[in-house]
């Protein structure tokens, strides 16, 4: 800074003043102060920088999963929201989601430097007892039940699977069954719990849960199954991808979409509108539960504390080709 100032013929303080964007300095100077600093190779030191102000401009992220669609897109809007405010993304992917594998997690951030956290997770972790993030963190959960304990932000998952259920009764099916995701997802139990509590508002018996993993070769087990069910006209599946499978053995066992079952899905991915038939599904605002992310860590580290509760992303259903009324009963 010092070889900066003489170059430019100038203080050292004035030079500091350019090199932090700070006020006070004309543009003549200002740009005496940078032509120093090209000539010279001169960059600021980011770690000095952050003694000194007592941050480090940088967001961990702690993430169970880069292979889902959803997870993919937060993370995104996070890296994106994030330089928008002037701050960096540190990534941490964690392989096993389990309670020692967070703290080791949190513990790696904090070498790394980092001024708070948002943790993506999909998994019911979060909700033990026997969990317990650093309590002078800045965090943000994306996906969970903690709430009462943590910043909270996650889609309104039995919003979206109300509307789906309602669509399809309302189409005149006389139940819906539900193709589920992991036992082990948060979003997986708050959809199932949703599609069960609406049939049974309505007067409904809702069928046996079928059970996948998230991908389309799980849809498409689960699809051959159901195809086998004759009273099955309509189907719930959590995910895209499930129903992408699903509408696959349909397909390939005589059942016509929508005209014998109609399938809604979950996510609206991007190649949803393209399936045959396009896909009716339940619209997520990836983007925008990444973007809240990234404003509530910044405001708890502006205010200095943390803010438990829950913030719901809204959910729309999309209608497409794949949901009809049910086949009259008899033969054609």
């Amino acid at each position: 800074m010092a070889d900066v100032a003489r170059v430019a013929g100038v203080s050292s303080q004035t030079v500091s003043r350019v090199s932090n964007g700070y006020p006070g300095v004309t543009e003549e100077t200002r740009r005496q102060v940078l032509a120093a600093m090209k000539e010279l190779g001169y960059r600021p030191n980011s770690a000095a920088r952050a003694l000194k102000r007592g941050e480090f401009r940088t967001i961990g992220v702690i993430l169970f999963s880069l292979s889902t669609t959803g997870n993919v897109r937060t993370l995104e809007a996070i890296a994106t929201s994030a330089a928008e405010e002037g701050y960096a993304v540190t990534l941490l992917p964690v392989a096993v989601p389990t309670q020692d594998e967070v703290r080791g997690a949190f513990s790696r951030l904090g070498e790394l430097a980092v001024d708070a956290v948002i943790v993506i997770m999909e998994v019911h972790l979060l909700d033990a007892a026997t969990v317990a993030l650093p309590p002078t963190a800045k965090v943000v959960v994306a996906d969970s039940d903690a709430g009462d304990r943590y910043s909270v932000v996650d889609t309104d998952q039995a919003g979206g699977s109300r509307a789906a259920v309602r669509h399809l009764l309302d189409l005149g099916h006389r139940t819906v069954w539900h193709l589920a995701g992991p036992e082990e997802s948060f979003a997986a139990q708050r959809r199932a719990a949703a599609w069960h509590a609406t049939l049974t508002e309505a007067g409904r018996v809702p069928p046996p849960l079928v059970r996948g993993d998230w991908s389309a070769e799980s849809g498409y087990r689960a699809g051959l199954r159901l195809a086998e069910e004759t009273d099955c006209t309509a189907v719930f599946a959590a995910n895209d991808q499930m129903a992408l499978g699903l509408l696959r053995a349909l397909q390939e066992r005589g059942r016509r979409v929508p005209r014998d079952v109609s399938v809604i899905g979950f996510d609206d991915i991007p190649e949803s509108g393209s399936f045959l038939p396009p896909l009716t599904t339940v619209h997520q605002d990836f983007a925008e539960v990444g973007r809240r992310c990234v404003a509530g860590v910044l405001r708890q580290m502006r205010l200095q504390s943390t803010e438990p509760g829950t913030a719901l992303v809204p959910t729309r259903l999309v209608l497409r080709d794949s949901t009809a009324p049910p086949p009259p009963p008899g033969p054609e």
